[in-house]
């Protein structure tokens, strides 16, 4: 136990100084970028100081890798130069024991990481951006373009132009009507329709209908009444409801994903981000793996070479997860893949580094 306590006396006020440091930076980098914003719609400095303090819990999950991997760099670069680690490999220490208690910490960290996104920052965040959109009087766009929607089991699909939230009305409308067999059985064609809010119906103008028999003949009629009851999809459905999923907690991105599912709007990237809520946190083990295993590779410059190595082979992380995740919001890879393979090829190259570590 005075061994734990030695490694986490010399690394928490590390972690902390260089958490307080970088947090102080993305704070003040994300002022100076809405400053004359700010100063442009003369929005009150208690206002201001309210923006940055919701932003707080992003910063930290964007400074805690970084404060991790310097602290440790600096941790054991220190160490090492006073000779410290010799004493303790002379003593029978061996090296993976002396920082066990920080892979130990940084797999805790991981989970706690996961939990404080879902819980503090994704809450905080949405309030940081819904207050910063009023303050700047930013309007969300929620009419969409180019829509194609599955509705009741895939057995009516809508395909419009556009659609307009505030009249609730669709611009060129087609409905595709199609039985238990997904056998097209109807044919809606409207210039727009209007959203009754008395019978929830879409209420169809000058509709023109054309209908397959059995044999195949096409013909063309008037709206009949069975047809209109089925057009009830709620108009909520067409509006810009993409989310990003990133921005979301998780039981929020998973109704999300089952909204994709129903009505049938593409989901790759949805599906990739949301796995990757899962398989990010593992970024503070990876860097702590990285640190331990390549801190003390060269004899000059111990900490600047150290920290160039660790820092290079974290970037090439985050670069390999861009390119993954883009594989899989395309469809050439699973999105679980997209999210996980980054992860666990880093885990692997992080155990041979610590592995084959200098003692």
């Amino acid at each position: 136990m005075k061994l734990v306590w030695y490694v986490f006396k010399m690394f928490l006020p590390l972690l902390f100084g260089m958490l307080f440091l970088f947090i102080f930076g993305f704070e003040i980098g994300d002022l100076f970028m809405n400053i004359w914003k700010y100063i442009f719609n003369n929005v009150p400095v208690k206002e201001v100081l309210h923006i940055m303090l919701l932003y707080i819990p992003k910063t930290i999950t964007y400074a805690l890798p970084l404060s991790i991997l310097f602290g440790i760099c600096y941790m054991l670069c220190s160490l090492a130069s006073q000779n410290e680690l010799v004493a303790f490999f002379a003593s029978g220490v061996s090296y993976i024991r002396f920082v066990l208690p920080l892979i130990i910490f940084a797999f805790i960290l991981s989970h706690a990481y996961m939990v404080f996104e879902d819980k503090v920052v994704v809450p905080t965040y949405k309030q940081y951006t819904d207050l910063k959109n009023e303050l700047l009087h930013i309007e969300q766009n929620q009419n969409s373009t180019n829509i194609t929607i599955r509705s009741e089991n895939g057995k009516i699909i809508y395909k419009a132009d556009t659609y307009e939230s505030s009249s609730k009305r669709l611009h060129g409308l087609l409905v595709i009507v199609r039985n238990d067999e997904a056998v097209i059985t109807d044919i809606i064609k409207a210039a727009y329709a209007v959203w009754s809010e008395d019978r929830a119906v879409w209420v169809l103008s000058s509709p023109v209908v054309y209908s397959l028999n059995e044999e195949g003949e096409l013909s063309s009629g008037y709206m009949r009444p069975q047809l209109e009851e089925l057009l009830i999809e709620s108009p909520d459905t067409f509006k810009n409801n993409e989310v990003d999923v990133e921005t979301v907690t998780i039981a929020q991105a998973k109704e999300y994903l089952r909204y994709l599912q129903r009505t049938g709007l593409p989901g790759g990237k949805a599906y990739s981000v949301y796995y990757k809520k899962f398989s990010f946190p593992y970024v503070i083990l990876i860097v702590t793996f990285l640190a331990i295993g390549l801190t003390g590779r060269s004899r000059r410059n111990i900490f600047i070479i150290s920290m160039f190595l660790s820092l290079s082979a974290s970037v090439v992380f985050y670069v390999l997860q861009m390119v993954t995740m883009l594989l899989a919001e395309n469809g050439y890879i699973v999105p679980a893949a997209g999210a996980w393979l980054p992860v666990i090829i880093f885990l692997i190259i992080s155990v041979l580094l610590l592995k084959n570590s200098k003692t």
